[in-house]
């Protein structure tokens, strides 16, 4: 039996996109299929012809960009979710929608304990196939370390099935090749993940930093010290004041688990972060920022886009301690001269470093202008990351948006990935906007 599709544009919210769409560039008509089985992805694979998954599209780098000629195949209707709360695993098909999914976890008592801002519309394959980070990274890792196994289509229709263990020595993780290559060396069909029990209690507060590095400065104590925050976030002052927070910067904490152990490690937060130099703000700004977490998810980058010849993306880099405050003081400089609102906050904390979370907006006289400040904006970012030995991605990835700097941010591991992609994919099926695009083959 073959799979129906349907004739219809395919994107996804790269901001680039947007704008030139905004400006009236044609998006291309293309075939989605929507199959519901292992079994129909694997002759869709097979029919001929290059293949593109889709999920929820809420992918800002441009990876999901299909062209006449590709068959895209929406994945939505892989959304078979199998719990194991014994084992603390979940088995939940590439098209489960992310929240819903921890929803329905948090009925059982569990929780994935993932959360980027897209995980209104995210699915569970879109989540794997970025290398996704979410807001609570800090206590429960990011997508990589959730995932104990992937079931995967390759290019030729075959199916991997998902080896599921605790750990295993067997060679190395195979699977986690899979995971942020953007469908450039498989399809993700399902994935097998750890979950965690619902934490008994949440304890978060707010506190006031006098400027970015001793705010930093906190922030890397806390996580020397190997406490493990449920959320940690450091804004800098135009952030925080855009958090309705002045006069400094805003740093928000929380921790969970127990309620003796989340009160235990609370007061252990407290004392680190006043130690510091932070003035405690009570519990307000923690209520705040729950209320608010998704208020800037990208599935709201259409609205904001809208006026003619506006422009706003973000910009995730990450690097270690001793190179954050300089990359933060030049990329900061370098969007202040370029776009008219320019924004910080720093997240997804590791004892090595953390992220640093750029925003920049504004507006031109025209749409080609505002083009202009855009590509700007990206490319001294990029160039400043590179420099400084800063990742030029923490957990958007690269598609198209990344594309140009991605061969020197690996080095000598591109030719690795290169050979891999034309060892799994000989014959460019998969998606070539994944990873690199086309300089990878």
């Amino acid at each position: 039996m073959s799979t129906a599709t349907t004739r219809t544009t395919v994107h996804d919210l790269w901001p680039l996109a947007l704008m030139r769409a905004r400006s009236g560039t044609r998006l291309p008509s293309v075939d989605v299929a929507r199959p519901t089985s292992f079994e129909e992805v694997a002759t869709l694979l097979r029919s001929g012809g290059r293949v593109v998954a889709m999920g929820g599209g809420s992918g800002v780098c441009g990876a999901l960009a299909p062209e006449e000629a590709d068959l895209v195949l929406d994945l939505g209707g892989l959304d078979n979710v199998e719990i194991d709360a014994e084992n603390l695993i979940v088995r939940a098909g590439a098209g489960v929608n992310g929240l819903a999914l921890e929803r329905r976890l948090n009925e059982a008592g569990l929780t994935l304990g993932h959360y980027p801002s897209s995980l209104p519309v995210a699915t569970v394959g879109g989540l794997v196939s970025t290398r996704s980070s979410g807001q609570e990274s800090s206590r429960y890792g990011s997508i990589e370390d959730m995932a104990l196994g992937l079931t995967v289509a390759l290019a030729d229709g075959r199916i991997l099935e998902a080896r599921v263990q605790p750990r295993s020595a067997a060679g190395p993780a195979l699977h986690q090749l899979f995971v942020g290559a953007e469908g450039a060396l498989g399809l993700v069909l399902e994935a097998a993940l750890r979950v965690h029990r619902l934490p008994e209690a949440v304890v978060g507060r707010g506190w006031r930093l006098p400027a970015v590095r001793p705010g930093l400065a906190a922030v890397r104590e806390v996580m020397q010290r190997h406490l493990r925050p449920l959320v940690l976030r450091l804004y800098d002052p135009e952030d925080s004041a855009l958090q309705g927070f002045g006069d400094g910067c805003l740093l928000v904490a929380a921790a969970a688990g127990p309620k003796q152990l989340a009160d235990a490690e609370a007061s252990l937060l407290a004392e680190v972060i006043e130690s510091s130099g932070g003035d405690p703000l009570g519990e307000g700004p923690w209520a705040h920022w729950v209320a608010h977490r998704f208020d800037l998810s990208a599935d709201r980058l259409r609205d904001f886009l809208e006026p003619p010849a506006s422009y706003l993306d973000t910009i995730e880099l990450a690097g270690t301690w001793t190179v954050l405050p300089a990359l933060y003081d030049e990329v900061k400089s370098h969007l202040r001269a370029t776009a008219s609102l320019a924004l910080c906050h720093f997240s997804h904390g590791y004892p090595q470093g953390c992220c640093a979370y750029f925003t920049f907006a504004g507006s031109a006289p025209d749409e080609a202008a505002a083009e202009a400040v855009y590509l700007e904006a990206w490319r001294g970012a990029m160039e400043i990351a590179l420099r400084r030995g800063a990742t030029i991605t923490h957990h958007h990835g690269v598609g198209q948006a990344r594309a140009p700097w991605a061969r020197q941010e690996l080095g000598g591991w591109w030719e690795v990935w290169r050979r891999v992609r034309q060892g799994l994919d000989p014959h460019d099926k998969l998606n070539p906007n994944a990873m690199g695009g086309r300089d990878a083959r």
